[in-house]
């Protein structure tokens, strides 16, 4: 599926698309095309890229191919998912403890199309951080890696 989405193969790209997108949610999905779960969620993706491409930009990055913004971004699991406006990073609170990046797939198109909603209305206000209006059951559990250091 995550051939009808556009994709990042360097950090030049990567760069240009956080910088010059301008007043729209820029979702950057960091994984692999041959795992499960990220070609689960790329359905999800593509499914809603046309429904929110008003308030929305959705690429695909691979982490083996991006490997500074894998680094920078602690993507220790895939897919994660990391949300950018006008060239800011913008945070979610999930209930867990990290709000840089949602990890996992979404549950429902629904799921995404909602929190792109919500971060979208956010920025529009100044926020740099929001809440989720995902139902705490259908975001996926992990542990921090370097929990208890």
């Amino acid at each position: 599926m995550s051939l009808f989405l556009p994709k990042l193969t360097c950090k030049k790209d990567i760069d240009e698309v956080i910088k010059g997108v301008a007043e729209k949610v820029v979702v950057l999905r960091f994984g692999r095309d041959d795992d499960s779960v990220c070609l689960q969620l790329d359905e999800i993706l593509s499914k809603t890229s046309h429904d929110l491409s008003n308030m929305a930009s959705i690429y695909i990055v691979d982490v083996d191919k991006a490997p500074i913004y894998t680094r920078y971004f602690d993507i220790s699991y895939i897919p994660s998912t990391v949300f950018f406006f006008n060239g800011q990073h913008m945070k979610v609170d999930y209930g867990s403890p990290d709000h840089t990046k949602f990890v996992g797939s979404f549950k429902t198109k629904q799921d995404f199309m909602d929190l792109i909603e919500v971060i979208y209305r956010g920025a529009m206000r100044g926020k740099m951080i929001v809440q989720s209006p995902i139902d705490p059951q259908n975001i996926p559990k992990y542990d921090l890696l370097y929990h208890g250091i």
